[in-house]
């Protein structure tokens, strides 16, 4: 099957986009509220990807070469890691697991253990000094109080 690919996108945008037009006619108004409404990023977001998708459909490219299983098994990993990030940020704080999902990132793009740990602690002490301490920013607070 031609272009399999791009169609099976295509129907999952679609899919995706009909659900969010679903789930913004169940916002609610608030009693106070801009001319456009809640529902209006809603539905532009849903029409932009409505949109994609069509294209998807009627214009697909060749079938691409995919990668092997071991690159698709790195590229899931790398998607379990910045879900992780998510549970784990508002338990231990922003410094310790922005520090260890960009040290695990760095790591799996090639750096040895220990540049990738210092990697990892200075990105995170970097984001943290420039957006806490410098903009004043609230950012997830850990057991540790930063």
């Amino acid at each position: 099957m031609k272009r399999l690919s791009d169609r099976s996108l295509g129907l999952v945008g679609l899919g995706l986009a009909a659900l969010i037009i679903w789930r913004a006619t169940l916002i609610q108004d608030s009693f106070i509220q801009d001319p456009l409404g809640p529902r209006a990023f809603p539905n532009v977001l849903a029409l932009v990807i409505a949109l994609s998708s069509l294209y998807f459909l009627l214009r697909p490219d060749e079938e691409p070469h995919w990668p092997p299983f071991a690159k698709l098994f790195e590229i899931a990993m790398a998607v379990a890691c910045m879900v992780a990030y998510a549970q784990f940020l508002p338990i231990v704080g922003f410094v310790i697991a922005t520090a260890v999902a960009a040290a695990y990132l760095a790591w799996r793009l090639d750096a040895t253990p220990l540049r990738a740990a210092i990697a990892g602690v200075g990105i995170s002490v970097g984001i943290y000094v420039v957006f806490h301490l410098v903009l004043g920013l609230s950012l997830a607070r850990g057991p540790w109080g930063f």
